[in-house]
């Protein structure tokens, strides 16, 4: 409810102001650095160390005005104060902090679980860029909606912009921010500036998805120190973290640091090990009035045990958490595809009020250090002369326990040819067993080194050394107290260095660096296309060393944007535009033996044109509702993952690649009151010109000959057209000032636009296959369509409760594109398939729909106040009745053609069927903290 205060002030009077002082209202300590802002103005200040303001209204020529009191982790305050003809100080106000914040800092701990799951981290969990608005449906599509992969409008994170002190943190590999750069890191992360779609910021032009500023600065911190512990059973079983900020010291100095551990023999899913300790340090010197230099440095460095994606085959046999990635190995659990991130950031920030209305901002990053993706590799060979000719020999099965030949459904693939004896013990030894079985990686080795043979099996890390320097300059200019003007400019430097390395040869005492896989091209003979490095052939390589491949991707962004936003009684207007390039370059550094001639040296450079224009505006029929409309078009150039077809072998840039061009709008209606807040929104988004690439084996390819029906091959989708349109819905009522319920809607349908074009490559050939007939089909990545509603309950003796009751609805497989072209119905030799039905084609196309379902959650905690201090106590649990559920999931690219994907479709086991992810069971976070 509205507190209003009379206040008298003469309008007229140049010093007209309003004062007053900030404290907590739990333990009565003065907060700083919070915003008061007057609604409607761009006129706003920030509390001093001691929690005083003062903010002027010489300008406002209006009898009410509502002061936005808000700072991270404390419910906002809205303030109407009746302006008349004295200046009052306010008495001491009174900020409630917010339990929930608690719940939103465990969102942003979690963020990396997704990636846990997906080796290409394709579904991010969008919580970590939502978890600083107060807005009622973004909160739940943060805290709620993100359990399940749900995507706000359908987008990814590489739609949104992550930014640390100004700093744009995405990649440029694939635009997606590195989340795990920061984790651990919640309690230094709590002052954010959201900026919701495309709605205008104050830092860059922002993305699709929205925008978030992190300040990581020291002087943005509260005074004291923070402990906490916190137990789960999710990526990680226990966190410890400890934070402390001096505030202001003498001379104008701020320190701030923070320190985490996060561990797991295994989360949730089996064998997924965690390990990871964080890392930050801050320290600002305030130098006068004008001037500001901050210092903030972080490192994270985590090691993560991936899950795999189940076949329903699998799942059947082994359930939900099983991971066939690990095994025992001396009785202590091992994972065979572990991700360790160790990037270390470091910032210098420069701060410089200009002028009373001009404030200029310097910022300059270095990111440096290395991701690994582990695997195993079985191509391990030994090279021997068999009458002259030289060969290789070895190699070894996959390891993988739940690969298809090791499953019952490959025993009975052949109708009336069923050998049941074989499928009854390859399903008992797999439900019996069923793990990844290290001893016979270091039987085969150390039994082959004894014979005088290299090893078959090997673990190996995909590396990528990242060096990245940024540098940008954003000036706020504040031209009239209704008229601003937001401008910067950004420039990136990177240089990404790409390899595979040895890391153990379980016992074995080297490992041929050839492709054991590769088949002979017209250009080379067998022995030669073999080969990693034609520059070094045949070279035998020892733990720590690199091989298979080797390259570099140089590339330089450049970017500027410029921003004008008025605001009058009723009508808020912005104006945003930005201009840039960003242009890429590989060099190989081995000359493969299959692509000799474009693989050793430097590509040619490829550019791309960074543009943009948006525009929206907000008009208010009162202080209680309003009408928001935004409407922009602007591009996207990609990631250099999607640029190169083949980086790890060749030079070899996409066909007519382009920029992706964004068309969106949307309309919000927006009303509030002390009691009740509602908002609707519909939005309309049209993304052209896309590229995917994708990796995979595949049998059925048409009219390449009987020799090459099936191959490794680069899958190159292009032209692609997206159109993302939907309602969001989102209201709470304050029922009693302890109860409030509130009812959230999200109704999407996110499709396919158009018939993109799709080409293979591969070793032996490339061909184009035309048109791809996606129109129509549903884009994957989680439900389309949810529902919540639910209560919070909070008592005025600080303990809090709540739940929510969400369905979730509409979700679809990822399909496989090179089934939708015109291959599915031409043989090997390039006719059509004779037994070709094209209804029954149509039943083999029909996209999966995952069933709909409920999960319920709870949240709630306590608060109390010892003297000074602050214990609070937070717990949430996520899918209370453990309700089982597909997440996400896609169709195995194997079965390329009709008839194999009819005959494979008619068993009773699929031996190539659809590839899911499910999503956690029952599962809990606990965290307790003690602030003095």
């Amino acid at each position: 409810m509205f507190t209003f205060i009379f206040i008298n002030l003469n309008v007229n009077s140049q010093n007209s102001a309003i004062k007053g002082r900030l404290v907590d209202a739990i333990t009565d300590v003065p907060l700083p650095q919070v915003k008061i802002a007057i609604q409607g103005s761009f006129t706003e200040t920030l509390t001093e160390a001691d929690g005083t303001f003062s903010i002027g209204l010489e300008t406002i020529a209006i009898q009410e005005v509502i002061l936005i009191i808000s700072r991270t982790g404390y419910i906002t305050k809205r303030l109407p104060v009746k302006i008349t003809s004295e200046i009052k100080t306010l008495e001491k106000i009174l900020l409630q902090p917010d339990e929930f914040q608690e719940r939103s800092q465990q969102s942003t701990i979690t963020l990396s679980e997704s990636e846990i799951l997906s080796e290409e981290g394709e579904f991010d969990n969008i919580s970590g860029i939502l978890q600083s608005t107060r807005d009622v449906y973004l909160s739940a599509a943060a805290f709620d909606f993100s359990q399940t992969f749900f995507r706000v409008r359908g987008l990814g994170s590489e739609y949104g912009k992550l930014l640390i002190n100004g700093i744009e943190m995405n990649k440029l590999y694939d635009g997606r921010p590195q989340w795990s750069n920061w984790g651990g890191l919640n309690d230094v992360q709590r002052n954010q500036v959201l900026s919701n779609g495309i709605a205008p910021g104050e830092y860059s032009f922002g993305g699709l998805g929205g925008t978030t500023n992190i300040l990581m600065r020291a002087s943005k911190y509260q005074k004291g120190t923070r402990v906490s512990v916190a137990g789960s059973n999710r990526s990680y079983t226990g966190r410890l973290m400890a934070t402390y900020a001096s505030g202001e010291r003498g001379n104008g100095w701020f320190y701030a640091f923070s320190i985490a551990r996060r561990y797991a023999e295994e989360g949730y899913m089996d064998g997924t090990l965690y390990d990871s300790n964080s890392f930050f340090a801050s320290i600002e010197k305030k130098i006068d009035d004008e001037h500001s230099l901050n210092f903030s440095g972080f490192y994270t460095p985590v090691t993560r045990g991936k899950s795999s994606p189940l076949t329903q085959e699998v799942l059947d046999l082994k359930g939900r958490k099983y991971n066939p990635y690990w095994g025992y190995q001396e009785g202590e659990i091992r994972n065979s595809r572990l991700r360790e991130v160790e990037e270390p950031v470091l910032m210098i920030n420069h701060f410089w009020k200009v002028s009373s209305n001009i404030d200029l901002n310097t910022n300059i990053a270095y990111q440096f250090g290395e991701v690994a993706n582990s695997r195993i590799d079985y191509g391990g060979t030994t090279m021997v002369n068999l009458d002259g000719q030289e060969a290789y020999l070895g190699g070894g099965a996959n390891p993988d326990p739940s690969y298809y030949q090791k499953l019952p459904g490959y025993y009975l693939r052949y109708p009336g040819s069923e050998n049941y004896e074989a499928a009854f013990r390859v399903q008992k030894d797999f439900k019996i067993n069923g793990q990844l079985d290290w001893g016979q990686l270091y039987l085969a080795n150390t039994s082959n080194s004894e014979n005088g043979n290299n090893a078959i099996y090997a673990l190996a890390d995909d590396v990528n050394q990242d060096k990245q320097l940024t540098a940008n300059l954003i000036l706020d200019w504040k031209v009239r107290d209704n008229f601003k003007i937001n401008t910067g400019v950004r420039y990136t430097a990177l240089k990404s260095y790409n390899f595979a390395r040895i890391t153990d040869l379980f016992g074995g005492n080297s490992f041929l660096d050839i492709d054991v896989f590769a088949e002979e091209v017209a250009e080379n003979p067998l022995v030669l296309a073999k080969q990693s490095n034609l520059l070094n052939p045949n070279r035998l390589v020892e733990a720590g060393e690199k091989y298979k491949y080797d390259y570099d991707i140089s590339s330089n962004l450049s970017e500027a944007f410029i921003q004008t936003r008025y605001n009058f009684k009723r009508l808020e207007w912005s104006l945003t535009g930005k201009l840039g390039t960003v242009q890429y370059q590989r060099k190989g550094n081995y000359q493969n033996g299959i692509f000799s001639e474009t693989s050793l040296g430097k590509s040619d450079k490829v550019n791309f044109l960074d543009f943009g224009l948006k525009s929206g505006f907000i008009y208010k029929f009162s202080g209680r509702q309003n009408i928001e409309f935004n409407l922009g078009y602007f591009s996207k150039p990609p990631g250099f993952r999607n640029v190169f077809v083949n980086p790890r072998q060749n030079n070899e840039v996409v066909d007519n690649s382009r920029e992706e061009i964004i068309q969106t709008t949307d309309l919000s209606y927006r009303y509030r009151s002390s009691k009740f807040n509602v908002r609707l929104t519909g939005y309309l988004t049209r993304i052209n010109n896309a590229t995917e690439i994708s990796y995979y084996f595949t049998n059925g390819l048409g009219g390449l000959g009987a020799e090459n029906t099936a191959a490794f091959v680069q899958e190159v989708l292009t032209e692609i057209d997206k159109q993302l349109l939907g309602l969001e819905f989102g209201s709470e009522y304050q029922v009693t000032t302890t109860l409030k319920v509130k009812a959230v809607a999200s109704f999407g349908q996110f499709t396919y636009a158009n018939d993109p074009s799709l080409y293979l490559s591969s070793a032996s050939f490339s061909k184009d296959f035309g048109k791809s007939n996606l129109k129509d089909y549903y884009l994957a990545g989680g439900p389309q369509r949810a529902v919540l509603v639910g209560f919070e309950y909070r008592d005025p003796a600080y303990w809090w409760f709540g739940s929510t009751v969400n369905y979730f609805s509409h979700g679809f497989i990822d399909i496989n594109p090179l089934t939708r072209t015109s291959n599915f119905q031409t043989d090997y030799d390039g006719f059509p398939l004779l037994d070709y039905d094209s209804q029954i084609a149509q039943d083999l196309l029909k996209q999966e729909q995952f069933q709909s379902y409920f999960l319920v959650n709870m949240v709630g905690g306590k608060s109390w106040r010892i003297k000074d201090k602050y214990l609070g106590f937070f717990m949430s649990i996520n899918n209370l009745l453990d309700k089982e559920y597909k997440s996400g999931g896609f169709e195995q690219a194997r079965n390329s053609n009709y008839r194999i994907l009819k005959e494979d479709m008619d068993r009773e086991i699929l031996v190539f069927g659809n590839k899911y992810w499910l999503g956690y069971g029952t599962s809990f976070f606990a965290n307790l903290s003690f602030r003095f």
